[in-house]
């Protein structure tokens, strides 16, 4: 539980534009998963486990546009996240495509925001396609590279 709540507060800090509490506050959670003690976690936080707390840390770097830290914890945490949880799949890829951008990364941009529309395709949230709207705008500029265009296209489905 204390890991869940510091690593909001690492979000919350992130969005704030605070890099170095933000840093801090994961760091506790860390620590705080690290100590799970005797004590009987509520099942409600479940969920938070260290590859959670590996997304979480990528898109508090992402908020703070900072894609050397944010890309390398991103990629590594997806690689192991299976796509049938293909909502949650596509919002934290949405998180390493606006990593890319802000590196100027664009066809790597470009293929991870394709990744994310396709796992969002058939999901009844509406959530991934409206976090990924302003990234597929962002890569419009630059609609002269193919693997820009092959995303435009898809989104235009």
């Amino acid at each position: 539980m204390r890991a869940l709540l510091h690593e909001r507060l690492a979000w919350a800090c992130a969005v704030a534009g605070l890099a170095t509490e933000a840093e801090k506050a994961l760091s506790r959670a860390e620590e705080a998963l690290a100590d799970l003690g005797a004590a009987p976690q509520p099942d409600w936080v479940a969920w938070v486990d260290s590859n959670e707390l590996q997304i979480m840390s990528g898109r508090c770097w992402s908020e703070l546009r900072r894609p050397l830290r944010a890309v390398p914890v991103l990629e590594a945490a997806l690689a192991g996240y299976d796509d049938s949880h293909a909502r949650d799949k596509a919002l934290y890829l949405s998180w390493l495509a606006a990593s890319y951008l802000t590196a100027g990364e664009i066809e790597q941009a470009a293929k991870v925001t394709g990744r994310a529309l396709d796992l969002a395709n058939g999901v009844a949230s509406v959530r991934p396609k409206q976090r990924l709207a302003p990234f597929v705008e962002r890569l419009a500029r630059h609609r002269d590279v193919a693997a820009v265009a092959d995303v435009l296209e898809k989104a235009a489905v």
